[in-house]
């Protein structure tokens, strides 16, 4: 399989892009459930049956895209194949030197933004980002040492990730996230996503609270034509709600559970607004609304129902 993705690697984003969208048409056709997920939540979101198809194809040029990106020399940089809209926030924050966290969804190029960011800061400022290690050792192996570029840092999902997440912060660096991902259980808390009740993380509220940390959203989008990618950068539409906030707003005390629902509501609606502006380029197949493991019971309230 690693023979394949560096033979891969070797042809053009046009190419790739082609044949993704091909994978992307063979994936949801072959598979009900992939199917069925994905109608269902961007029918949740009021995406249009146009956008919901076109949505099909740009899951399969991501997965495409991967290879290329992975394995693409240290040397040859993104260079002109990267626009910038907003970038200047990104300058404002480091001049801060408070560190800064950056929130994406699973929408558009997310692999590219971190690559992109680190090319063209991280010999100021290193970026750090958490990932997932996938089931599949080869798999894995790969995800670390690819994600490990000039600048950039890929640290796990778990504590040790979290703890080199602080620290980084607190030196004032870079920290990516991608807020929209299900946490183990413990680890974040009941909020809505497009009017359904999905388990979210607060690890992005909290890094925000202990380190001082500026936040900006960013997103990349994959540009026709496999004309490359541009990227967006802005602030959060509201800022997270703080306990003195919240109180000042019920007329009573809140304690920090409170605060950090608060802030997932906060956080989801800045992922709605990011994903609205390109409905066709976010994973709708992703399974947002399972519980995390081991399984923890969703509000009993209407629309709270978990899919697996």
């Amino acid at each position: 399989m690693l023979s394949l993705m560096r033979w891969l690697a070797g042809r053009s984003l046009g190419t790739l892009h082609i044949w993704g969208a091909m994978v992307g048409w063979l994936a949801y056709l072959a598979s009900p459930t992939y199917r069925r997920r994905l109608r269902a939540h961007a029918t949740l979101a009021g995406v249009s049956a146009r956008e919901r198809r076109l949505s099909v194809a740009e899951a399969g040029r991501m997965v495409a895209e991967l290879p290329w990106l992975w394995l693409r020399p240290q040397q040859r940089a993104l260079g002109e194949l990267v626009q910038w809209r907003g970038e200047q926030s990104i300058e404002q924050a480091l001049a801060g030197g408070r560190g800064l966290l950056l929130l994406t969804p699973h929408l558009g190029s997310f692999e590219v933004t971190a690559q992109a960011i680190a090319e063209r800061w991280g010999a100021r400022v290193p970026l750090t980002v958490m990932y997932r290690p996938a089931r599949q050792a080869w798999l894995s192996e790969l995800q670390e040492t690819a994600r490990r570029r000039p600048g950039l840092e890929a640290v796990p999902a778990n504590l040790t990730g979290v703890r080199q997440m602080i620290r980084a912060l607190r030196r004032g660096e870079c920290v990516g996230l991608l807020p929209d991902q299900v946490p183990p259980e413990g680890m974040g808390v009941w909020a809505t996503f497009f009017g359904r009740e999905a388990y979210t993380m607060t690890l992005a509220a909290r890094l925000v609270q202990q380190t001082g940390a500026d936040l900006r959203l960013v997103w990349t989008e994959r540009l026709p034509r496999s004309a490359g990618w541009r990227i967006h950068v802005s602030e959060l539409p509201h800022p997270l709600p703080t306990a003195v906030a919240l109180a000042d707003a019920a007329g009573a005390p809140v304690d920090d559970a409170d605060v950090q629902r608060a802030c997932a509501r906060t956080v989801n609606e800045a992922m709605e607004s990011l994903i609205r502006q390109a409905p066709q380029q976010y994973l709708w197949a992703y399974n947002r609304y399972k519980p995390p493991r081991p399984a923890a019971a969703a509000p009993e309230r209407a629309g709270a129902r978990s899919t697996t």
